[in-house]
Order: C-alpha cells, then structure tokens, then sequence
C-alpha cells in the first residue's frame, strides 16, 4: 500500500498544467490482468481434470494448448466487441445531445444548471458556470455526456483492449503446461500446482492495485479462487474417470 502521508504525484503547478495537457490516461492492465486469471484458471482447471480422468500428458497438453487459443481468442473477441459497442454507444449519445443542443438549448441549458445547482452552485455563480458551458458546444456535449450519461471521457480502443486480453491469458494460461512441455514425468503434476500457485499470487499482487486491500490480502483472494477452481476440476475428472 503507498504511503498516506507521500501524494502520487506533483501539485506543482507546472506539473499540474502538464499532467492536465496529456489528458485522461488509458490504462489495458486491468484487461491483463483479467485475461490473465481466465487464463490461468481455465487452463489449470484443465490439467487438474485432466490428471482426476487419469489421462496421459499428451491429452493434457493438446486439451490445455487449445483451450489457450481458442477461450484466449474468444475472450479477446469478446473484450473487443464490449469495448467497441461502449464507444459506439458514446458516438450515439454525443449525437443525441448535439441534436438536443439544436433543436431544444434552452431545455438542455436547463439540464445543465439543475446538475450544477445540485452540486452547490448557487446564484451568480450558477449563471456564471452555465454561461460559460454552453458558450463552448464540445465543452457542453462532453459536460452532458459525463454528468448526465455517467461515461468516462477517455475512450478505451477496442484493439488494444482484445491485445491485452489475449497476453494475459496466453502468458498465465502457458504456466500450468511448462512442466508437461519440458517433459517433466510425474513431477510434472505438482511443478504445475506449484507453478500456477505462484501465478495467481502474483496476479493478486498486481490486481491489488485498483484496490484498497493489501497487496498479500489480495494475492491470497486471487489465490484461493484459482485453487478452488482447480479442485472442483480436478473431483470432476475423477469422479467421471470413475463413473464411465
């Protein structure tokens, strides 16, 4: 966890004139880190029921390397598709309100001072923050699409986002195989436990930065839910491998 008393970043005002200047930044971890505890999970969940159903390395690691390209690709197709139908979304609702800009100013000039009023504004200072919104038609729209519609203001690229996705899950998803990839015999089943323990630690440790718990608190949460997927996995192989 950072320091409470150390502020991240300069509040100089140079600094802050140019942080401002770069805008709103766009970070693809969290679509790394996504598809990177898929990729561990689904894969590790593979091998465990793959080892319960007895079946040989081979089976293993022909069942693991296509769940790895296929789930990985559907995935990033997926995390695409979201991510562009959310900025598709975006460019409709910047087109309503530049419409309602047109043919309706005084209603959405209305809208603007009930949002600023419910802030605190008050007065001439409401008159003041209204006039100087809707002075500027951009300012205005993108006003309307952040305070009415919730969106953020920086738009995510749908390609980068599959990217990420795709990485974190072939990444994390090739850890609980290496041990059958380089032939490791029997102990290739608990080097792979081993292995893939430590990758969903590690992806804890990294998905604790988007919240306030500790780094270790989350590495054991991420943890306990891979293992715990691996488990339910590996009973199933080996009650199949028993029933059939």
């Amino acid at each position: 966890m950072p320091d409470h008393d150390t502020p991240e970043h300069s509040h100089e005002p140079v600094a802050i004139a140019e942080r401002l200047k770069r805008g709103h930044a766009v970070n693809y971890l969290s679509d790394w880190v996504y598809g990177g505890i898929d990729g561990a999970i689904t894969t590790f969940a593979i091998v465990a029921g793959s080892l319960g159903a007895d079946l040989s390395n081979r089976i293993i690691l022909i069942l693991g390397a296509a769940n790895i390209l296929a789930d990985g690709l559907s995935m990033a197709a997926a995390n695409f598709t979201g991510t562009k139908a959310e900025n598709d979304d975006e460019k409709r609702l910047r087109a309503v309100e530049e419409r309602h800009i047109r043919i309706a100013p005084k209603g959405e000039r209305e809208e603007i001072r009930q949002i600023f009023a419910s802030k605190g504004f008050k007065g001439a200072d409401l008159d003041r923050v209204v006039d100087v919104i809707t002075s500027d038609k951009q300012l205005w729209i993108d006003t309307m699409i952040t305070e009415e519609y919730g969106l953020a203001s920086a738009r995510r690229s749908p390609m980068k986002a599959a990217f990420a996705t795709f990485f974190g899950f072939l990444i994390c998803g090739l850890v609980p195989l290496l041990p059958f990839v380089l032939g490791l015999g029997d102990n290739a089943a608990p080097v792979a436990v081993v292995l893939t323990a430590a990758a969903f630690f590690t992806i804890g440790i990294t998905k604790s930065r988007w919240s306030q718990a500790a780094w270790w608190a989350s590495g054991l949460e991420t943890l306990g839910i891979g293992l715990g997927a691996a488990a339910v996995a590996y009973f199933i192989g080996d009650l199949l491998n028993t029933l059939l």
